[in-house]
């Protein structure tokens, strides 16, 4: 039993008794963890709104012999004021809130997929670039060395001529070897991008057909390997 601290990103929270919560965290230092935050429900609870879904904390947490730690302060780093005001935008934080939450394990610490999230989460409060969540989900899931291979072809290995996707084979098909779902060399290259090291000009992209084709399949890609539907994933309209 243990006192320590940490900081963290509040990734869900759900009700307990009559004034406590539950609280999911995604941590610098200890990976997930789930804690109890006791009478946070009751109007003069300090910690009020510190402990929602989007915020960045500083924490103080007691580890004990249950699986359920307890959080004995909190103090904000960031609110994400433009995230919790925008419900576009609180929309698709949420998403990549719930896809860490069901790929992290619990207390498994992972700094660079901590520091990935924050990175989005800033990024989406103060751009809002419409190829963020896409992009987060192509990183997070190369990361977890589960991205689709965009170099060549999945059967044959041809790197000319790619021309279609499929997410359940893995990759990219060249048009002798064809199949799943037809794909633009724009799309490819951006997608390229994104895992290749030029995030920032891949995020600059404008075009409106390719930041949808990119959004549906690295959406289908992120619930093809958690095997289930993102439940606040807001797809783009082509």
């Amino acid at each position: 039993m243990s006192l320590y601290r940490d900081q963290g990103i509040v990734v869900r929270t759900w009700k307990l008794g009559e004034a406590d919560r539950i609280i999911v965290i995604i941590t610098e230092g200890n990976g997930k963890v789930r804690v109890v935050a006791k009478g946070v429900r009751k109007t003069r609870s300090k910690f009020g709104g510190r402990l929602e879904p989007t915020s960045h904390v500083a924490l103080q947490l007691f580890r004990g012999k249950s699986d359920l730690g307890i959080v004995t302060q909190a103090e904000t780093i960031d609110r994400f004021q433009n995230i919790r005001s925008n419900p576009d935008l609180f929309s698709d934080a949420s998403s990549m809130l719930e896809v860490v939450d069901h790929v992290a394990p619990d207390e498994s610490p992972d700094p660079i997929r901590y520091k990935m999230l924050l990175g989005a989460l800033r990024t989406l409060d103060e751009k809002s670039p419409p190829l963020l969540v896409p992009a987060f989900f192509l990183k997070l899931l190369d990361h977890e060395g589960l991205a689709p291979e965009l170099g060549f072809c999945v059967k044959c290995l041809d790197t000319e001529n790619l021309v279609s996707i499929s997410v359940s084979e893995g990759g990219v098909f060249c048009i002798k070897c064809k199949r799943g779902k037809s794909i633009s060399d724009t799309s490819i290259a951006v997608m390229r991008a994104i895992l290749g090291g030029a995030l920032n000009q891949a995020l600059e992209v404008e075009d409106s057909k390719t930041i949808s084709e990119i959004d549906r399949i690295a959406s289908e890609a992120v619930e093809f390997h958690l095997e289930r539907k993102i439940r606040s994933r807001r797809v783009m309209d082509t």
